[in-house]
C-alpha cells in the first residue's frame, strides 16, 4: 500500500491532480464556516443537540447547516434537482431520447438543465430553513432587505459548491458530490469521538467493544457487496474479411451486485428529509387546525420504527428505479449483437435482453436489501447496544467506503495507463 502510495505521488500530473482536489476541500471547509450574519448561537447548539433529524439534513449539507453557513444548504438542491431530472426522464420520452442518444452534447444538456433547477430550488428551500429557525429562536427579526440577502448568500453558496464538485469531477478523481458530502461526514468524526470521551462509561466497556467490532464488520460487508458482480460469458463470432479472421474470443459482461452505488440512498434520504422540514416549517402557524396537524406529521416522522420502515422501502424502489436508468438490457443486447458478441446458450436480440433483466433484477434485489439494511443500521445499532451517543450513522459510512473505493479505482486505473504509455 505505501509504495502504491509513493508511486502515485511520484507522478506530477496525478499528484497533482490530488493537490488540487484537497484544495478545493479545503475551500469548501473554509467556506462551511462562515455564518451567515444574525444567528444566536447558542439557542443554534441547542436546537440541533435536541433535534435528530436535522442532525441529518446537516450531513448532506457538509457541515454547514449546523453553522448556519454561507454553505448551509450544501449540495442538497443539486442532489433533488437531479432526483427530478430522473424522474421527469422516465416519464417524457424526449428527454430519455436526449440523454442517451444525443451522446455527450445530450449528457451535456442534461447537466445545464438540472443546474437550472437548482438554483430556484435553493432559493425556495433557504426561504423555508430562514422562517423555521425564526420561529425557533435562532434568527432575530429579519428585515425584508436582510431575509433577501441571505436566500442570496445561501443560493450562491450553493452554486458555489456545485461548481467546486464539478472541478473534483473533472480530475477524474471519484466524483465531485459524493467527495464534497464524504469530505462533511469525516470533518464531523472529531467532534464525535469529543462527544463519545466527554460521556464516557466505563460500566458500558462491553457494548463499546461489541459496537467497534460490529462497525469492523459492517466495513467488511460494505466492501464485500459494493465489488461484488455476477460475470455473464459473452462469446463473440468469427468473422472472415479479406485473407484475416476476426472474433472468436471470449469475454465477460459484469454485473454489480450495487449496480446504482450510494445513489439509491442518497434520493431516499432527500425525499424522507422534506416532510418532516415542512412540517417543522408549519408546527407555529396560526391556524390550530394547520399547526395540530404539522405537529402530528413532525411526531410521526420522529417514530422510529415508521420512519425506518418508511425509509428501508424508499431504499430498495430507488435501487430498482436507478439501475432501470442506467442499464438497460435491450440496449446492452443490442449492441452485443451488432457486435457479433452472444451468451451461450441464449439467442441473441430479445432473448438476451429479457436473460440480461431477470438476472439483473434477481442480483438487484440483494443489493437493494443490503442498502435498505445499512440505511437502517443506526436504529438497529442504538437498539442492540443502547449507545445514544455514537451509533454507526449507516449512510454515511456507504458514502465513506463507497467514494473511498471510487477513488482508489480511478488513481489506480489512471496509473495503469501510464504503466501501458510507459511500454
Amino acid at each position: 500500500m505505501w509504495e502504491k502510495l509513493l508511486q502515485v505521488f511520484k507522478i506530477k500530473e496525478l499528484r497533482s491532480k490530488i493537490l488540487f482536489v484537497l484544495g478545493i476541500l479545503v475551500v469548501f471547509r473554509l467556506a462551511a464556516n462562515i455564518p451567515v450574519p444574525g444567528v444566536n448561537v447558542e439557542q443554534l447548539r441547542q436546537f440541533f443537540d435536541n433535534n435528530q433529524f436535522f442532525g441529518l439534513l446537516n450531513l448532506f449539507s457538509g457541515g454547514g447547516l449546523r453553522n448556519i453557513s454561507i454553505m448551509m444548504l450544501g449540495v442538497g438542491p443539486y442532489i433533488t434537482a437531479s432526483i427530478i431530472m430522473q424522474l421527469l426522464t422516465m416519464i417524457i420520452p424526449r428527454l430519455e431520447q436526449i440523454y442517451k442518444e444525443e451522446g455527450e452534447a445530450g449528457r451535456q444538456k442534461f447537466n445545464m438543465w438540472t443546474r437550472w433547477i437548482t438554483v430556484p430550488l435553493a432559493a425556495m428551500q433557504t426561504f423555508g430553513m430562514v422562517k423555521l429557525f425564526q420561529s425557533q429562536g435562532i434568527f432575530s427579526t429579519l428585515s425584508g432587505f436582510q431575509l433577501a440577502t441571505i436566500i442570496v448568500i445561501a443560493t450562491a453558496g450553493t452554486v458555489f459548491l456545485m461548481w467546486l464538485g464539478e472541478l473534483i469531477t473533472e480530475k477524474n478523481i471519484g466524483n465531485g458530490v459524493s467527495i464534497i458530502i464524504f469530505a462533511g461526514i469525516v470533518a464531523g468524526l472529531p467532534t464525535s469521538l469529543t462527544q463519545l470521551f466527554a460521556v464516557w462509561d466505563p460500566s458500558k466497556l462491553f457494548s463499546y467493544i461489541g459496537f467497534l467490532i460490529f462497525g469492523i464488520a459492517v466495513i467488511g460487508a460494505v466492501v464485500f457487496v459494493t465489488e461484488g458482480q455476477r460475470n455473464i460469458p459473452v462469446s463473440y463470432a468469427k468473422r472472415v474479411r479479406g485473407n484475416r479472421i476476426y472474433g472468436g474470443t471470449s469475454t465477460h459482461l459484469p454485473l454489480r451486485v450495487n449496480q446504482a452505488g450510494v445513489i439509491p440512498i442518497i434520493f431516499a434520504m432527500s425525499i424522507m428529509l422534506f416532510p418532516g422540514m415542512i412540517a417543522n416549517f408549519f408546527v407555529t402557524a396560526s391556524n390550530p387546525a394547520v399547526a395540530n396537524f404539522a405537529v402530528s406529521i413532525s411526531n410521526l416522522f420522529k417514530n422510529q420504527i415508521f420512519y425506518g420502515s418508511i425509509y428501508f422501502v424508499l431504499v430498495v424502489a430507488f435501487t430498482y428505479f436507478y439501475t432501470a436508468v442506467t442499464f438497460d438490457p435491450h440496449q446492452i443486447a443490442e449492441n452485443l449483437q451488432k457486435q457479433g458478441g452472444f451468451v451461450p446458450g441464449i439467442r441473441p436480440g430479445r432473448n438476451t435482453a429479457d436473460y440480461l433483466a431477470r438476472v439483473l433484477n434477481r442480483i438487484t434485489l440483494a443489493g437493494a436489501l443490503f442498502l435498505g439494511l445499512i440505511a437502517v443500521l443506526p436504529f438497529i445499532v442504538q437498539g442492540l447496544t443502547n449507545i445514544q451517543s455514537l451509533t454507526i450513522g449507516g449512510t454515511g459510512l456507504l458514502i465513506v467506503v463507497a467514494v473511498v473505493i471510487e477513488i482508489m479505482k480511478q488513481v489506480e486505473s489512471q496509473m495503469i495507463m501510464r504503466d501501458y504509455e510507459g511500454f
